[in-house]
């Protein structure tokens, strides 16, 4: 057998992962109001389910979920782009309202497009450069156009998206757009 050889120190080498703790069980920076959280949604849903509300069964459900919250925790998943509590109210309050008042408008547009007999759309393909700086918040950005009547989320980097428009006007609008600015201020409230 031969031995893979690095002449150099800058040639490229397997990825060296530290290492983690077993009590570091947060995967960057988890705290206990995401794991509150994931035992909330656990028993709620278990009592949804579960559609008797006995003592007994009630104290089963939430042994359950505290069970499974450990064994998470003890696992390593709960981080905070895979379950992002923290942003939550944030997203209740401004963000979510924001973006159904823009798919209601956006769906109106659209409707008017198709049933207008000259059909005035202008299919394009733009490329801009949002300004989130995490995944999750290009996630929420993604997601939030293509959710838009119009307009579909083709292809998404860090530094770049490739957006499908109905119109030219729509495609022009989306580099620096309200919805970056406030995804920005979402995921800047991570």
């Amino acid at each position: 057998m031969t031995q893979k050889q690095y002449p150099s120190d800058t040639e490229a080498k397997p990825k060296q992962y530290p290492e983690r703790s077993r009590l570091d069980n947060t995967k960057g920076t988890c705290d206990v109001f995401h794991f509150l959280s994931v035992f909330a949604i656990l028993y709620a849903f278990w009592l949804l389910l579960s559609g008797y509300f006995t003592g007994f069964l009630m104290t089963m459900g939430a042994l359950s979920a505290a069970a499974i919250v450990f064994f998470a925790r003890r696992m390593q998943i709960i981080d905070r782009e895979g379950h992002p509590a923290h942003i939550g109210i944030p997203a209740l309050i401004s963000y979510w309202p924001w973006l159904v008042k823009e798919i209601f408008k956006s769906a109106w547009d659209v409707t008017k497009r198709i049933v207008h007999p000259g059909l005035p759309i202008s299919p394009t393909l733009t490329r801009f450069a949002p300004s989130q700086k995490s995944d999750l918040g290009l996630v929420i950005h993604a997601n939030s156009i293509t959710l838009t009547p119009g307009t579909i989320s083709v292809e998404v980097s860090p530094g770049e998206f490739l957006v499908h428009a109905l119109t030219r006007e729509g495609a022009a609008g989306l580099a620096g757009s309200e919805m970056d600015r406030r995804v920005s201020v979402l995921e800047g409230s991570a």
